[in-house]
C-alpha cells in the first residue's frame, strides 16, 4: 500500500531505546523518505525531536510537538496554541499546597524549579538542559513576553496524582487536555489540539486523512491511530490502543515500526 505521509510518536514507538533510533529505522525511513513524507508527532519539546529528525535525515520535514499544541517546519511556527498564564497560575495555586513541581514549557523553553530524578531522565532522554527557576518567576518572566505554555508536566507521587487528577479535571476539563502518563505524572495541553489536529493542519489540498499512516502505542495516539489511513500500535502498547489499531507490530525495542515500513511500504 502506498501512503503519502507517515506519522509517527516518538517514545515507546518509534524509539528503540529511551532516546534513540536504530540503524535499521533510519535506513527504513530513508528508503521511503522521497516518496513519503515523514513527520514526527510528540509530547516532546522541539529540541527533543531535532536530533532524531537529523537522525533520520528529515529535517526538512514539519514536526508535531506537545500533542499538536505546537507545530514547526523548519523552525517557523506553522501553528500554535497555548495554556493562558491565568489557567497556569491557577493550576500553580493548586498544585502547590501539595509540593509538588511543574515543569513548564513554551517553544523551546523547559522551566523547573530544581533538580530530580524526573528531571535528570528528562535530561537525559531529550538531550535537552531546562532553566532552573521557581513556577512563580517563570510565570512572571512568561508574563513579561506574553507568552503562555505549550505544555505543563505536574510531577508528584501517586498519591498526589490521586488528588489532583480529580480537582483538574472538575475545575479545567472544559478547557484543557489532563493525561496522567504513569502513576506520578500528569501531562496538560490545551483542550483544542491533539495529533490528529495537528496533521490535519499539514494536509495539502489533495491530501486526506486516508493518505495517512500513523504508529503509536498510548492514548494520546488512539485518535491519530483510529481517524487515519491504517493506524498501527507497536506490541508494547495500551491494551485499548491495540485493540482500536487497524494493525499490531511488534514492541518498539523490537523495531517494530521499521518492521512494518519493510514489509508493507513499498515505494
Amino acid at each position: 500500500m502506498r501512503y503519502k505521509i507517515l506519522c509517527s510518536d516518538l517514545d515507546g514507538t518509534l524509539l528503540s531505546t529511551k532516546s534513540d533510533v536504530s540503524e535499521f529505522t533510519i535506513s527504513e525511513i530513508k528508503r521511503i523518505k522521497n516518496t513519503t513524507r515523514i513527520i514526527l508527532v510528540s509530547a516532546r519539546m522541539p529540541s527533543g525531536m531535532y536530533y532524531i529528525q537529523e537522525n533520520l535525515g528529515i529535517l526538512d520535514q514539519p514536526i508535531i510537538c506537545y500533542n499538536g499544541a505546537l507545530v514547526l517546519h523548519e523552525n517557523k511556527v506553522i501553528h500554535s496554541v497555548s495554556i493562558p498564564l491565568t489557567v497556569v497560575r491557577d493550576i500553580y495555586k493548586l498544585t502547590e499546597p501539595l509540593k509538588v513541581d511543574l515543569g513548564l514549557y513554551a517553544h523551546n523553553d523547559w522551566h523547573v524549579p530544581k533538580t530530580s530524578e524526573r528531571v535528570e531522565k528528562e535530561i537525559k532522554y531529550t538531550k535537552t538542559i531546562p532553566t532552573f527557576k521557581s513556577t512563580k518567576n517563570s510565570i512572571l518572566e512568561w508574563e513579561d513576553k506574553n507568552v503562555g505554555a505549550h505544555k505543563i508536566m505536574i510531577m508528584g507521587t501517586k498519591e498526589t496524582a490521586d488528588i489532583l487528577m480529580p480537582q483538574l479535571n472538575t475545575k479545567f476539563q472544559q478547557e484543557l487536555n489532563i493525561y496522567r502518563s504513569n502513576d506520578t505524572l500528569i501531562e496538560v495541553s490545551p483542550k483544542s489540539v491533539s495529533k490528529l489536529s495537528a496533521i490535519k493542519s499539514l494536509l495539502a489540498d489533495d491530501e486526506t486523512l486516508n493518505d495517512v499512516i500513523s504508529f503509536g502505542d498510548n492514548y494520546n495516539d488512539l485518535e491519530m491511530l483510529v481517524n487515519t489511513g491504517c493506524g498501527v500500535a507497536v506490541a508494547n502498547g495500551r491494551e485499548e490502543v491495540k485493540k482500536s489499531a487497524d494493525f499490531v507490530t511488534s514492541h518498539n525495542t523490537e523495531d517494530g515500526v521499521a518492521q512494518y515500513i519493510q514489509q508493507h511500504l513499498h515505494i
